[in-house]
């Protein structure tokens, strides 16, 4: 899973921690850890949603303002492939 620079500062500072992905296949698995720029990530839980399913608290966890900024970065996605709610943690450097 690659996720940019900023969003990992933003876990590893604790601001945020939930993640969502619309994957034809998961690359993750609840229960795994993420090596990173910034150091690894636990995958704490992952689940298949529907993107309506989206609550504004979860949109903020995952670093957005609002739900509607959820969702007009929604709209940027490629419709077509399941939608998951990732929940992570920062664990600490990497080895």
């Amino acid at each position: 899973m690659l996720l940019k620079r900023e969003l990992l500062e933003e876990i590893k500072a604790g601001k945020v921690d939930l993640i969502f992905r619309r994957w034809s296949r998961p690359t993750v698995r609840a229960g795994g850890t993420l090596k990173t720029k910034v150091g690894v990530l636990s995958i704490v839980a992952m689940d298949e949603i529907e993107p309506a399913d989206v609550t504004e608290a979860e949109a903020r966890r995952a670093g957005f303002e609002d739900l509607a900024q959820f969702r007009s970065w929604l709209d940027t996605m490629k419709p077509g492939h399941l939608f998951h709610r990732i929940e992570v943690g920062y664990v600490g450097d990497a080895p």
